[in-house]
């Protein structure tokens, strides 16, 4: 994979880690190691070799500890239309990715921080994880889907208070109102998260992309059950089905294809 400025990306097992290597600057993202992080995404979703793209950040402080504020300090309106569009299209790139992401998070997540995490599809912690949206202390919005983001994931009343109050709340408070999927010991963190990729990689790739496109068109505009139909039925005329039944009905274990 080519080389980049502000990620390192390497693949472990059966999946492509992704980290953010801003140390020095607490993973703050730039608009460039966002489009770094699309690209390395895109390139992971199409190598058949890669059963799922792991999100993390150097070090042991910060997963992401929101936008690069100087970045972007004297941006005029038609500017700040532009980074929220960009950023928009990266978490995109995660959420509708057509293989399982995760974020483990090492640490603060805050701001887009935050809001890449939730774009994955699922979200490990550390118990030292802070989150939160303090993007209103700076007189803005959440702009990279946060407020769109963590209403599906805690709520609509829970998801107005940490944007309108813009407070940070720690792991286990996270784990308990939905934000995270689990807290792990840090030391176990990449572990757990790639267990999961490897649990998932043992099922059917074609059924797991139908799920995520059918999850995601729920909190679309398109019809989710009309959605659910037509890949249900559609799974019909794969070789994944007839894998998966053959090996059911004769009392052996599927062998999924990959590609």
């Amino acid at each position: 994979m080519a080389e980049f400025q502000f990620i390192d990306v390497r693949k472990v097992q059966n999946a492509c880690i992704i980290t953010i290597n801003r140390e020095e600057k607490m993973n703050a993202l730039n608009r460039h190691l966002l489009q770094e992080i699309k690209r390395a995404v895109e390139v992971a979703e199409k190598n058949d070799e890669n059963h799922g793209i792991i999100l993390t950040g150097k070090g042991g402080k910060a997963f992401a500890a929101g936008a690069d504020i100087a970045e972007f300090a004297d941006f005029d309106s038609k500017e700040g239309k532009a980074m929220s569009a960009e950023g928009h299209e990266v978490m995109n790139a995660l959420e509708q990715c057509s293989k399982p992401t995760i974020a483990a998070i090492n640490g603060y997540a805050l701001g887009g921080g935050n809001e890449l995490a939730m774009a994955c599809h699922l979200r490990i912690a550390s118990p030292n994880a802070v989150f939160g949206q303090p993007e209103v202390k700076l007189g803005l919005p959440p702009g990279y889907g946060g407020t769109q983001r963590l209403i599906q994931l805690v709520g609509k009343a829970k998801a107005l208070e940490l944007n309108m109050t813009g407070k940070n709340i720690q792991a286990e408070e996270a784990h308990h109102i939905g934000l995270v999927n689990a807290i792990v010991k840090q030391e176990d963190l990449m572990k757990y998260c790639l267990d999961i990729i490897s649990t998932i990689s043992k099922r059917s790739p074609m059924a797991i992309a139908s799920i995520i496109r059918c999850t995601n068109a729920y909190f679309s505009e398109q019809d989710g059950h009309k959605t659910e139909i037509e890949e249900f039925g559609n799974s019909f005329q794969t070789d994944d089905f007839s894998e998966g039944t053959s090996a059911f009905l004769n009392k052996t274990k599927a062998n999924f294809r990959k590609s």
